[in-house]
């Protein structure tokens, strides 16, 4: 099964089952398919993207993940960003849209900076998964404790392993990574959630 992403660019989800094919199983080793939105969430991710937004900081880099949760933080602030692409803003304006590791490390030399992204959904991929721009360099760069990650506390509750994975192709930064992390899930609160490299 296959995402179309002209269309999903276009703000339209539309996928296409392409066949099937036997593969071994191990639980431990196997992705949850991609979970969508329960009743309630989409008010309480606006709330928390307005809250990120109002406190944004100037002079400081912010580098949007790719998504629809990390878009709504653009949308509170008036503009446009991709929805599939890694983006940076500064002082509250796009200064790049769909942007690669080479790019985003020019953009943050000699600045402040912070990622905002989401948790991939039923997968609990933090890095590695639909946002390899954001490379292991980037998040050394811009630090751990710089990371915010947004997430409804349902789909935390609900992975598979109860844990996040990282997986940046680096050991040091995936180890860095490693533990437990605060994940904003409404307006003022957040959940410890453990990591695995």
């Amino acid at each position: 099964m296959d995402l179309d992403e002209d269309a999903f660019r276009a703000g339209s989800i539309s996928a296409q089952l392409y066949g099937h094919a036997p593969s071994p199983f191990e639980r431990r080793l196997a992705q949850n398919a991609k979970a969508g939105s329960v009743p309630g969430e989409n008010e309480t991710l606006d709330a928390v993207a307005r809250q990120i937004a109002k406190g944004m900081r100037d002079g400081q880099v912010y580098i949007l993940g790719p998504g629809t949760t990390t878009r709504r933080v653009a949308e509170a602030l008036g503009i446009k960003t991709t929805l599939l692409g890694v983006d940076a803003l500064l002082d509250r304006e796009v200064i790049g849209l769909d942007l690669d590791e080479k790019t985003l490390l020019s953009i943050i030399e000699g600045r402040r900076a912070e990622i905002v992204f989401s948790v991939l959904g039923g997968q609990g991929s933090l890095f590695g998964r639909g946002n390899q721009q954001i490379s292991a360099e980037v998040i050394r760069r811009v630090g751990r404790d710089n990371i915010k990650i947004i997430s409804t506390a349902e789909k935390l509750i609900n992975l598979p392993s109860g844990a996040l994975q990282v997986d940046t192709g680096d050991a040091e930064i995936d180890a860095i990574m490693a533990g437990y992390i605060p994940v904003i899930t409404a307006p003022g609160r957040t959940m410890l959630v453990k990591v695995r490299a």
